[in-house]
């Protein structure tokens, strides 16, 4: 089988190396699947870079979900059969035209599904529905701010979050980003490359009303949204963007490590507030049936048409290095994905 090797850390041109390895049999609860194309993530990009503490060590081949058909099921399985199409979490060996998966992390998917539409359900719809559902409990009227709500994870919390009824706020680099959220119903874009956000967002008479912010950021953007806060409020971060900015710099790393604040219980009690960390591995590692409701739940949705992941580019296998590149520049609005 053909994989995209991360084989060192650096430029994506130099990064990744085309190799030819043994395809894998599937063991006893595993689901061997023959790839039409995998999604890329930031975790992918932080990986490369070697800012992701979870990456396996080098030599590796990362990535974390992929579209496809089933070619071999290992003792155990059921529920599916040879020749299904499915999408699967891989929890690395994505960047492969075959790829191993635990069966309790693959599903059905329809053939109507794009491959980019296929793989944002896969991790970024996902952890937006795990946000979204099983962490924010946010109710119709509530008032909730997305940081690049542009992205893939964005999108998905935006679409979410509108079927519930909220007021929305998002953040975007660009105009033709901020006309996208527009687009999607957000109520509230802003530039944050033109502006404060927490500064406008007072402004508009919503300072200390906010009864969520999902915040991939990290550094002060923690601090601020907290200060945006109403009782009950939490801010839910599952990510920390600001770290690629800051490679290589002890003086911009340290910024942003004492960006994000030193937290007492004391101060969560006495304002009704809270934060809450997700990292969808330790969901899939020790609450499997969680993270396969997710994903049924997800799946379901976007063949009803109740959701709609907008992809921002699919790239040919031989642009993996392009693809990431352009993930990396923040230009996508929506998934970024890789097609064999």
């Amino acid at each position: 089988m053909k994989t995209y090797t991360l084989i060192k850390n650096g430029k994506a041109s130099e990064a990744f190396e085309l190799q030819e390895k043994p395809t894998p049999s599937p063991a006893a609860g595993e689901v061997l699947i023959e790839s039409e194309g995998f999604g890329l993530n930031f975790a992918d990009v932080m990986a490369r870079l070697g800012m992701y503490r979870d990456c396996p060590p080098l030599p590796a081949v990362i990535g974390y979900e992929n579209v496809g058909h089933v070619k071999a099921l290992g003792e155990g399985v059921t529920g599916l059969e040879i020749g299904d199409r499915v999408l699967a979490f891989t929890r690395f060996g994505g960047y492969a035209d075959h790829v191993i998966s635990p069966a309790i992390a693959v599903a059905k998917i329809s053939e109507s599904l794009s491959i980019g539409e296929a793989t944002a359900l896969a991790t970024q719809y996902i952890t937006a529905y795990y946000a979204a559902e099983e962490c924010a409990s946010l109710h119709a009227g509530d008032h909730a701010l997305i940081h690049a709500a542009a992205g893939g994870v964005g999108t998905a919390l935006v679409q979410l979050l509108k079927r519930k009824g909220c007021v929305l706020f998002g953040t975007a680099g660009s105009e033709e980003k901020l006309q996208y959220l527009r687009d999607l119903g957000v109520d509230h874009p802003i530039n944050y490359r033109e502006e404060d956000y927490q500064q406008k967002i007072e402004n508009l008479g919503f300072g200390r009303k906010l009864d969520a912010t999902f915040n991939p950021i990290g550094g002060d953007y923690v601090k601020k949204d907290y200060a945006l806060l109403n009782a009950g409020g939490r801010v839910i971060i599952y990510g920390a963007s600001k770290m690629t900015d800051a490679k290589g710099n002890i003086v911009k790393m340290l910024k942003l490590l004492f960006g994000f604040g030193w937290w007492s219980p004391i101060k969560f009690v006495s304002s009704s507030t809270s934060m809450l960390g997700i990292n969808m591995l330790r969901i899939a590692d020790h609450k499997p049936e969680t993270f396969q409701r997710c994903l049924k739940a997800v799946i379901d949705m976007a063949e009803k048409g109740e959701i709609k992941p907008t992809v921002g580019k699919e790239f040919a296998h031989e642009e993996l290095a392009e693809a990431h590149e352009f993930l990396a520049g923040r230009q996508s609005i929506g998934k970024v994905a890789v097609k064999w």
